[in-house]
Formats: structure tokens, sequence, C-alpha cells
């Protein structure tokens, strides 16, 4: 029998619910389909949405570019949320917005973070005194008195999962990411949401279309002509590939037959497109475009949309690559296996040869021999 984390009589009357995370794009991807299950079972709660900022510093060199996250394009386009917190950047406005939701007197409060599990608790019974709060839980050594007493303060938690070597070995089975969030929402409210519901989606406004169709034609790129996009960037060193090897990819692309007429995009992320510039330049390759999705997060889905084949690191391009149905060569580590792309249909993986294989040791050639 499978015991309800929230009470079902608290949910039948409970207005508002605030869900607390450190959300990713690549989190989002999946953990979108939990949200969607929950409004459409709860649908008389509003669903309020706390974005915490790992990243909170109070650098002020650094605020304008945290600010301009591209997540809050996309979470506050959704219909599902009634409330969005997303001034949690630094230490002045992550202050201001605790007392926000302090005044909403939220009468459940749910921490889904994953990273230092103790400090949310304490920052969800902050704002919720009263109220039922849930947290994260991993196992705390008998002496560690402080995190003990941090943990007493939940009403119910969801235990840490936890990959095993084995399971990162392939040696054991592991569940997808988006069956790992399910699971959570099946613990907290007897969720259950179907494998076909679980594929991750993304609903893009027609102008991101238009603006797509519009930068295609600005490159000279004819409608009919097959493009690749290529993603070689990470937030960590350990999940980037370098640029050298993109264009060294696109050297060995167009000299296969089947690969030669095609046009190719580059992703850079905003700080590097200098350096990708003098790259470009340095190789003058006809038919390759660098692009930069720096007004709106659903630049590049939409752009993502219109590619016959997406190449790209361990990150959230390969499962927007899933989203807009189009097959994409993963390039990705041994670290994480409940992270790959979960339509395995459209997805090819390239793998590092070891457990503590950066992505780096992935060759340009095992890129070129995993082409369809």
């Amino acid at each position: 029998m499978t015991i309800q984390l929230v009470p079902a009589d608290l949910l039948a009357k409970a207005d508002k619910i605030l869900f607390v995370a450190h959300l990713a794009l690549g989190d989002f991807t999946y953990m979108q389909n939990s949200f969607r299950a929950f409004s459409r079972a709860y649908p008389h709660i509003k669903i309020h949405l706390w974005i915490d900022e790992l990243r909170r510093t109070p650098d002020q060199s650094q605020w304008e570019h945290l600010r301009k996250y591209s997540l809050y394009d996309w979470v506050n386009s959704c219909d599902m949320f009634a409330k969005v917190y997303t001034e949690t950047y630094n230490p002045p406005l992550f202050e201001q917005s605790i007392k926000e939701a302090q005044a909403e007197a939220y009468p459940i409060v749910v921490s889904l973070a994953v990273h230092n599990r103790h400090r949310y608790v304490n920052l969800i019974r902050n704002i919720s005194k009263d109220g039922f709060i849930v947290g994260q839980k991993k196992r705390v050594r008998f002496l560690d008195i402080r995190k003990h007493y941090i943990y007493s303060k939940l009403n119910a938690f969801i235990p840490a999962y936890k990959v095993t070597r084995e399971q990162q070995a392939g040696k054991l089975d592991i569940p997808h990411i988006s069956r790992i969030y399910a699971g959570w929402f099946h613990q907290l409210f007897n969720l259950d949401i179907p494998t076909a519901d679980l594929f991750p989606f993304v609903t893009i406004p027609q102008q991101w279309h238009d603006d797509a169709s519009q930068q295609i034609a600005n490159w000279g790129f004819s409608a009919d002509e097959k493009i690749v996009f290529l993603n070689s960037f990470s937030k960590s060193r350990d999940r980037t590939w370098s640029l050298e090897r993109i264009f060294e990819l696109i050297i060995k692309m167009k000299k296969l037959e089947k690969w030669s007429g095609v046009k190719f995009v580059v992703n850079v992320v905003p700080e590097k497109l200098p350096e990708a510039q003098a790259m470009h330049a340095q190789y003058q390759l006809g038919g390759v475009q660098l692009f930069s999705a720096v007004e709106n997060f659903f630049q590049l889905p939409a752009l993502l949309s219109r590619c016959h084949l997406i190449i790209s690191v361990e990150t959230a391009v390969m499962h927007l690559a899933n989203a807009v149905n189009v097959p994409v060569i993963a390039l990705m580590r041994l670290t994480s296996p409940e992270w790959v792309p979960i339509n395995a249909e459209i997805t090819t993986l390239v793998k590092v040869s070891n457990r503590k294989a950066w992505i780096d040791d992935i060759s340009v050639d095992q890129v070129v021999a995993a082409l369809p």
C-alpha cells in the first residue's frame, strides 16, 4: 500500500502550494510533466514555483546575467503556474522574496532540491512557519546533531535517490530521470503518470517560429536545405567539448558525400562569442553560422525544430532535441545514465570510455562514425 506523503484531506482544502527547486533547463524539460500531472489532478490548487539560483552572489557584476536566465522565459509562459519566484539570484532580492512568500501563508510547501538538501529544509520552514512541509532527505551521520535537528522540521520527506556504480556501468537498470521525478510526485500525491506523458514537450509561441524562419533566411539558407545544429557548450568543464573539435567535425562531415551539401549552425554561449567568431573567421568555412539565443529562450527550440540533426554534449540541448522530435547524437559521460535522452528512437548515444572520463575524451571520429 502506497503511503501518500501529503495528506489527501489537506490537498482537498488547500488553495495553493509552493514548490521550491533549483532548476536547470534540463530539469524542467522533464519535471514539467509532473507539474502538469499535478495541475490536472488538483485543478483547485494554484501552483506557485520558487526557482532558487544556486549561483546566488553578492557580486553585482553577475546580477544582470543571472537575471536573464533563459529558463524564466519558458516557465513564465506556462499557464500551470499562478506565480513564479525568479528573483533569488542576489542576497537582497532573495530576502525580499522570502518575505513575499511568507505573506502567502502557504498551507503546503515542497522542496525538490537535491543539492544542500538540509539548507532547503530551513528555507521552506522559514517560508511556511506553520504549514505542512516536505523536503528531500539523505542519510545523516549518527553524530551530526545539527542536520538531525534540521530534518526534524519536516512533516514528511522524500528519500534521496542515488545512482550506484553498478548502474553507472550499465550492470543494473536505472529509471530515467523523468520516471524518478514522477516517482516523487507519486510519493507526494499518489499520482500515477503514464510513460507516454513523460516525454518532454515545449510549446513554442508562433512569434519565435517566425523569428527562426527569418534568421534562417538572413543566413542565406534556402527552405529545402538540411541543417545540422552543433552544441559543444555546458556549464561544467567535464561536459564540454572544444570549439576546435566542432570545426574539425564540420570539415570531416563536409568531405562525406551524404553531408557535403548541408548547412551548419554552431551554438555559442554569449561569453564565448568573440572566441567563436575568431575561430569561424580562421577556418573560413562556407555554410556555417554561429548562433546564440540571447533575446529569448524560445529562439533555441524554435531553431532546433527547423534542423534535421542535432549533435550535442550532455546538456539541455540534447533533451530539447527530443522535445522538438529531431534526431540527436548525444555525447555523454558514464556518471549520469538516468539523464540519457528519453526517446531512444531518435537518439544515438556516443559515450566516453570510462567512468572518470570527461566529454573531451570523445574523438571527432567517434562522432562521425555515429552519423545516421
